[in-house]
């Protein structure tokens, strides 16, 4: 792939304004929203189910790109495939024995399946599910909360998930992704960016989510 995608999150915009936000986000050239779903347990962190994102496919104009930070993901993949999520990604760490049939799961409701890792997972615990996955999401943060530093170290992973690709796939980074990063991210092979704060804060939205697709 090209193109990068850039996904911003939805954690890092005003939750009393949640429309807005999207349609700003899809009318300043945003590919994807990603949104950040935690459940307390998982990570340390609370925030939106499958009715938020429901609510949010009416007024979203592109692709939802859901992050299930959740325990026991397997019960509501159903729930958040008709909520009307694009892509949704689940932890290895939160499936481990039942990762095949989670993918399978999601598959089965038309969607793209991603799997994601944590800062501390290897790279080589996922290498057998690569040829079933759409989207690997590589976190460069130790997921929970947005706004924290980049992790280089955890960014390294995506040369190595590289390595063991036999297909194009789809490869996601979030945490701490600002211009810079992103440049070092594009560089490893990365081609699709989550960004929060660079994104909301900036004084021109557009001008930073095209800095971040920028080669």
């Amino acid at each position: 792939m090209n193109k990068i995608i850039v996904a911003p999150s939805i954690l890092s915009g005003d939750f009393a304004n949640l429309e807005t936000e999207i349609k700003k986000l899809a009318q300043n050239g945003a590919d994807w929203i990603h949104v950040d779903v935690m459940d307390g347990h998982f990570v340390p962190n609370l925030t939106i189910g499958a009715p938020v994102v429901k609510s949010l496919r009416k007024v979203c104009s592109i692709p939802l790109d859901v992050h299930l930070m959740i325990d026991n993901p397997q019960k509501y993949i159903k729930d958040f495939a008709h909520a009307g999520s694009d892509v949704i990604t689940f932890h290895y760490e939160a499936a481990k024995e039942n990762t095949v049939d989670l993918i399978n799961l999601i598959k089965s409701f038309g969607k793209k399946a991603g799997i994601s890792i944590k800062p501390k997972t290897l790279v080589k615990e996922i290498v057998p599910y690569l040829e079933l996955v759409d989207m690997v999401l590589i976190m460069t943060v130790e997921p929970g909360f947005g706004g924290q530093k980049f992790m280089p170290e955890c960014a390294e992973k995506i040369k190595e998930l590289k390595e063991h690709l036999q297909k194009n796939i789809i490869i996601e980074v979030d945490g701490g992704i600002n211009k810079e990063t992103a440049s070092y991210c594009k560089n490893l092979g990365a081609n699709a960016l989550v960004s929060g704060n660079y994104i909301f804060s900036a004084p021109d939205m557009k001008e930073a989510i095209n800095s971040l697709r920028e080669l």
